[in-house]
Parts: C-alpha cells; sequence; structure tokens
C-alpha cells in the first residue's frame, strides 16, 4: 500500500536565529514568563515598526491583530499590558 508525503515549507515568520535551549531545572512560571517577555517584545517591535508609537493606541484588538499578521498566537490580556508597558518605555 502506498504512503502518500506531504511537504510543507518552513514556518518562516521572523528572521532564523541560533537559539540556545533554554536553562533546565528552572520552575514552570519562570518559562511561562520568559516566553511572554519574548512574545510582548515581539510584539511591541512590531507595532513601533508600523507607528504605534502611543501606549493609549495600542488596544487589545490591535495588538492581536499585529500578532496575526506576523504569525503569532494572540496574545493574553497580560501580554497585551507587557506590550503597551513595552511602548511606554521606548520613548
Amino acid at each position: 500500500m502506498a504512503v502518500a508525503t506531504i511537504r510543507t515549507k518552513p514556518f518562516e515568520t521572523l528572521p532564523t536565529t541560533v537559539r540556545k535551549p533554554l536553562p533546565a531545572g528552572r520552575p514552570r512560571e519562570w518559562y511561562e514568563t520568559h516566553n511572554r517577555r519574548l512574545k510582548a517584545m515581539r510584539l511591541a517591535i512590531a507595532l513601533l515598526d508600523r507607528g504605534v508609537y502611543e501606549a493609549a493606541s495600542a488596544s487589545n484588538r490591535r495588538i492581536r491583530s499585529e500578532a496575526s499578521r506576523i504569525g503569532i498566537h494572540p496574545p493574553s490580556d497580560t501580554t497585551c499590558r507587557m506590550v503597551r508597558a513595552l511602548i511606554r518605555y521606548s520613548r
């Protein structure tokens, strides 16, 4: 019986960089916070590149639409607050 194989293109949303594995032995909350900060940073940079320089103009809806535009999962409310804080401190 023949088996079909499917080839897909690699998922490319951000420039690929050499990533080091995260250190083992930390509590789960540390990894969750670390990944949340990375996601917030990516979103803040993308919004700043699109001309959103005021935290007040970065609504949850706008942040989530930017996330879908750059190909990452929609952020939580906590991550959206982090994005606004990063935009606020980028001035």
